[in-house]
């Protein structure tokens, strides 16, 4: 015994494309925009600081060499504090008074004067890449580590030297 299968052929009433028109533009548009807003999100609220001021304040630079004055910046010669260089493009924590010293060239983008420090973590809030003190990449978007430079104490003068 066969069976007959009847197709039926027609278009949608004017309404009814309208609506699905509407209705697809109206999805895709709120699916790129929750995108768009997510994507800037950042998930690690960490309360960071902003960078202090070290204009004119015991910091000389000459050549590849940055030579800081902790009896001046006497917030660096305190352990969890830190400092960007901007005329260097350098970073500088004190962590457990060790220092690390880091380019403040950001390798996603190249950002250089957009960052802070929380919980040992550098974050470029350009684009919210964060690192670890010695420079590798904890959360994207850059996949470069920070370029580290050699730091030493003598006294009360620290030296970063690129």
């Amino acid at each position: 015994m066969e069976t007959k299968l009847t197709v039926t052929t027609g278009t949608l009433s004017e309404s009814r494309r309208k609506f699905i028109e509407k209705a697809g533009a109206s999805l895709l548009l709120g699916t790129l925009g929750v995108s768009f807003f997510t994507s800037c999100a950042n998930s690690e609220d960490t309360n960071p600081s902003p960078p202090p001021s070290n204009s004119g304040s015991g910091i000389a630079i000459s050549g590849n060499t940055i030579s800081i004055d902790l009896t001046i910046q006497t917030r660096l010669a305190t352990s969890g504090n830190w400092l960007l260089i901007d005329n260097a493009k350098v970073l500088v924590a004190n962590i457990n008074n060790s220092y690390v010293a880091l380019t403040s060239v950001c390798t996603h983008s190249g950002c250089s004067d957009s960052w802070t420090f929380s919980n040992q973590r550098f974050t470029c809030t350009c684009h919210g890449s964060v690192f670890d003190p010695g420079g590798s990449v904890l959360v994207g978007p850059a996949r470069d580590p920070l370029t580290s430079y050699r730091t030493s104490l003598s006294g009360t003068k620290l030296t970063i030297t690129k």
